[in-house]
């Protein structure tokens, strides 16, 4: 199959979805591949490492699409780019379609087969396309709601960790999963007290085992969640439902009982985010404030980051597209775990989660 990677093109957005390494495989198995004129300049990839490693390179983003079989990105199609898919092609990058309903509507008029990163996934029902972003995310969390702090970016003032005689931040953590555990691991190392809640008591057991009671562990309920913000510092939002919208744990009217200053992290907003103010930002203007409390909304945090989150994806996509490129839609039709991957084909969306969280039909 020819396979196509176009230069990222959201803001701020540096990583690349083939590298230079990836290349080489798809090569090396027989497929051959296109990459935009500049689409690793993020990582410290140039035309040459492509080339070395087997690609072809094209001047524009228009070629990438007018000729490649599957095309490999990173971030959700933007409108200059679904435009220009067809009913032939596959479409294999993250695609958070539930808080997204023109993404949604481009990509059904498009025809083409849509698989999403985030719902792909393992023979244990787990994300192993998300987690190697949810571990980065997570990571990140804690550094943007350290910066966030500052006062001179409009924070309380507060160093995470404290000082010898000065208390620590109070960090709450909605979700014990992936990003919330990353998250936790940085307050944790950082010195901040830490709290987290989730509704599985088994992860919260797995939480205060791994912790070794370093953490205090919660079972989520409304009234947690209440009463847990009223003191903390900081609020990172790692909650996920596979595919859908995430569900809103902080409302509008919670912010009243919040500390001045306060930071919220919504690692979530790429999934329509899990705090009723949230709205999606960008690393170039970051935050903004409610009521006021801080909002960090970045809607693609490991892209800051592009070196160490594109290798750890094409680590964990790597065998999937090269299913895909070897198979077609005929290797989604014989692996599950990519028939969970599968958002839109046809002009439909046929993932379950998807459709209902964008009550499409």
């Amino acid at each position: 199959m020819l396979v196509g990677v176009p230069k990222e093109i959201k803001n701020h957005e540096y990583r690349v979805g083939l590298t230079p390494s990836s290349v080489r495989e798809y090569v090396a198995a027989g497929h051959e591949v296109i990459v935009q004129a500049g689409a690793g300049e993020g990582i410290g990839a140039t035309d040459a490492h492509y080339e070395s490693a087997g690609a072809g390179i094209v001047d524009t983003a228009g070629e990438v699409f007018a000729r490649a079989g599957m095309i490999v990105k990173v971030k959700e199609p933007q409108p200059d780019e679904w435009c220009q898919l067809s009913e032939d092609q596959i479409l294999f990058t993250y695609l958070h379609l539930a808080p997204d309903p023109e993404q949604a509507r481009g990509l059904i008029a498009s025809g083409c087969a849509a698989i999403a990163y985030e719902t792909v996934t393992d023979h244990a029902g787990g994300l192993p396309l998300l987690a190697p972003m949810s571990e980065v995310a997570g990571r990140l969390a804690l550094e943007a709601a350290g910066s966030a702090l500052r006062a001179v970016t409009g924070g309380r003032g507060l160093l995470l960790g404290g000082v010898p005689g000065v208390p620590a931040a109070r960090v709450v953590v909605l979700g014990g999963g992936v990003v919330g555990t990353h998250a936790a691991r940085m307050a944790v190392g950082l010195g901040a007290e830490v709290t987290i809640l989730d509704r599985s008591l088994p992860r919260l057991r797995q939480l205060d085992e791994l912790f070794g009671g370093r953490v205090r562990t919660l079972f989520s309920t409304l009234q947690a969640v209440e009463d847990e913000i009223v003191g903390a510092d900081v609020v990172i939002g790692a909650v996920l439902v596979p595919g859908a919208s995430a569900p809103r744990l902080v409302t509008r009217a919670m912010l009243g009982s919040m500390k001045a200053r306060a930071v919220l992290v919504d690692v979530a907003i790429d999934q329509g985010g899990c705090f009723e103010t949230s709205h999606a930002t960008t690393h170039a203007d970051p935050t903004y404030e409610v009521g006021g409390v801080i909002h960090y909304c970045v809607a693609n945090m490991p892209g800051a980051v592009p070196v160490t989150s594109s290798h750890a994806l094409n680590n964990a996509t790597l065998p999937f597209g090269l299913a895909l490129a070897h198979g077609g839609l005929g290797a989604v039709e014989a692996d599950p775990r990519l028939r969970a991957g599968l958002n839109v084909r046809q002009g439909r969306i046929v993932n379950d989660a998807v459709a209902q969280s964008l009550q499409f039909t």
